[in-house]
């Protein structure tokens, strides 16, 4: 049984510098509005909210250089948020998985569970957290069947994945 709880920060939308083009034909031509404008669009997806987000789009593996994830297991439980507060003092239990954006839980609980035995039991359950940038988190779990990628779960480069083995 896979379960996904999420760890997730709001992150900051910023703006770049808009200028102005002119139109090309005779001199002097008409302003054209930078690109961007108009009405708004709809607000960010924030991760714990309700309704999922857009599919992940399909990563083309042959041509596309895998990111390194780190995943740290723990048996029992999850670790707590201070386990992750200083960068170079993570947990001693760490597993480097090279994989892409699409890849989904069910992928990553094969590969965790070649490196831990405790997860080939029967009766385990691998709960799956994402540990963002800022290491204050609510803790919400959902359960999933292992069809998420960790596109559709907001993971960016970076982020950690911990993972409790029940």
């Amino acid at each position: 049984t896979t379960e996904f709880g999420e760890r997730a920060s709001m992150a900051g939308v910023g703006g770049g510098d808009q200028g102005h083009r002119r139109g090309g034909g005779g001199g002097g031509g008409r302003p054209v509005p930078p690109p961007g404008r108009g009405p708004p669009g709809p607000p960010p997806h924030h991760p714990l909210a309700g309704k999922p987000g857009p599919r992940s789009q399909p990563v083309d593996r042959e041509k596309t250089c895998p990111l390194l994830l780190r995943v740290f297991t723990k048996i029992g439980g999850h670790h707590s948020d201070g386990d992750f507060a200083i960068r170079g003092k993570e947990p001693k239990d760490e597993v480097q998985i090279y994989t892409w954006m699409d890849a989904t839980l069910r992928e990553l609980t094969d590969l965790v569970k070649e490196v831990a035995p405790e997860a080939r039991r029967k009766d385990a359950v691998l709960s799956f957290a994402i540990v963002g940038k800022t290491y204050s988190y609510p803790n919400v779990r959902r359960p999933d069947g292992g069809s998420k990628a960790l596109g559709d779960l907001k993971f960016e480069i970076g982020d950690y994945l911990d993972v409790a083995i029940i």
